[in-house]
């Protein structure tokens, strides 16, 4: 299993040597927002699509 670091530096390579800060700022943001997706995921935390879509109204 690749460590958080590992993860973090293989997307940060991939980048071109233009990026700024904010390009590998936001990389890394998904990279957590998907990983705490899936652990929730893996833990039952999940809502169907139809109450989404009810929720979705109320906003």
């Amino acid at each position: 299993m690749e460590t958080l670091k590992q993860e973090a530096l293989k997307v940060i390579s991939r980048l071109p040597d233009t990026a700024n800060i904010d390009d590998i700022m936001y990389e890394l943001y998904v990279i957590d927002k998907v990983k705490k997706g899936r652990e929730a995921a893996e833990r039952g935390e999940i809502i169907s699509t139809d109450d989404l879509k009810r929720e979705m109204q109320t906003w």
